[in-house]
């Protein structure tokens, strides 16, 4: 047995990324009346957002990465201060 389905679908061919040729979305049906423009947008947007990583989170676990290490080196630092003016 074979159903029918009706459903308005938005192909997305320029995603801007390495790893998706296109996107399609379904749209629900009690949008199907929204203008054809109006849909196209809002896929567009979507795509924009998922095809690319966003670059301050990048950046953000950069920063934690570098706090981390100096962290790192002023407690060695404070570390092998303290050992050697005990052991004096």
């Amino acid at each position: 047995m074979i159903k029918g389905i009706n459903r308005q679908v938005v192909e997305v061919r320029e995603t801007g990324s390495d790893y998706f040729e296109r996107i399609l979305f379904f749209v629900k049906p009690e949008y199907a009346a929204v203008s054809e423009g109006k849909i196209r947008e809002r896929a567009g947007m979507i795509a924009d957002k998922t095809a690319r990583p966003p670059v301050t989170k990048v950046r953000k676990e950069k920063y934690t990465e570098v706090i981390r290490l100096l962290f790192c080196l002023f407690s060695g630092i404070l570390i092998g201060a303290l050992a050697v003016w005990f052991l004096k």
